[in-house]
């Protein structure tokens, strides 16, 4: 079964690519790039409700690994 995104594709591919044209401009390498998108994603989830960031997290680093 698909997954269904409340979030068009159109919208998740326009940031996707702001977010990578940041790194490219700045020349950051893959190792400098992953801390960076990592500290990003430590700030987002200070913003989930402490009850929920446990789950969000189990759910995001499954996503992760089934997605390379």
């Amino acid at each position: 079964m698909p997954i269904v995104s409340k979030y068009s594709n159109e919208r998740v591919e326009k940031i996707i690519q702001e977010l990578l044209d940041v790194l490219v401009n700045e020349e950051a390498t893959p190792d400098l790039a992953l801390m960076c998108l990592g500290n990003t994603i430590t700030n987002v989830l200070a913003n989930v409700p402490e009850a929920k960031r446990a789950a969000v997290v189990d759910n995001f680093t499954r996503a992760l690994k089934q997605s390379i």
